[in-house]
């Protein structure tokens, strides 16, 4: 898993609330069960013309140039809310997105981003609205940074917001471990105690 620390990047406005998963990805745009393939899927039914095409929508935010190479997400209250397909997750990171900022999260969806080396943000709307107001003028230019270790959120004009994220969340983003890899740090107390558990209880324990 990809690691996160400090990054500094263009941030995309989609300040809609209850974006779902199938918004996220449409069904029909999940033909592939890896991680890779689905990018082109990502806000299907927003981002095309048409279902099925790959026609640009030019009033769509992701194909505006001016969030071209977006890596920073501005959402709206309870994003990535539905099903739990971690598509979405994966095409949000296979596009290129890194994280996420909304007032809350769908905790499945939350849950994804940190497993697949997104970070989801949790700011109010009214600070949100003053990052997508202040980049407005030059997205490009005008950049937001998301610095994980100092958990604060730095958009043009001296804005700077803090943010709050769970220690075990945090610890898997800085350090790129999964839920697993987290927990194989701990491998000699594992050992030490089935070393022990087994000499107490040798009857549970197949050999």
């Amino acid at each position: 898993m990809q690691k996160f620390a400090v990054l500094t990047g263009v941030a995309a406005p989609l300040l809609r609330a209850n974006v779902d998963t199938d918004a996220i990805i449409p069904s029909r745009e999940m033909t592939t069960v890896s991680k890779n393939g689905l990018a082109d899927g990502l806000f299907a039914g927003w981002r095309y013309a048409r279902i099925g095409s790959r026609e640009p929508n030019p009033d769509f935010v992701l194909n505006q140039p001016a969030y071209a190479g977006a890596q920073v997400l501005l959402a709206g209250e309870n994003f990535g809310c539905g099903s739990s397909r971690e598509h979405a997750v994966w095409a949000l990171a296979e596009y290129g997105i890194r994280a996420v900022i909304a007032p809350s999260f769908a905790p499945i969806f939350r849950g994804n981003c940190v497993r697949n080396g997104i970070l989801p943000v949790v700011l109010d709307a009214a600070s949100i609205a003053r990052l997508a107001a202040a980049i407005a003028a030059d997205p490009q230019r005008l950049r937001v940074t998301v610095d994980l270790p100092r958990q604060r959120v730095a958009g043009p004009g001296e804005l700077e917001f803090a943010f709050e994220l769970d220690t075990e969340s945090r610890a898997m983003l800085l350090e790129g471990l999964d839920a697993i890899d987290l927990t194989l740090k701990h491998r000699a107390a594992i050992e030490s105690f089935h070393a022990r558990d087994r000499a107490q209880r040798p009857w549970i324990y197949l050999s």
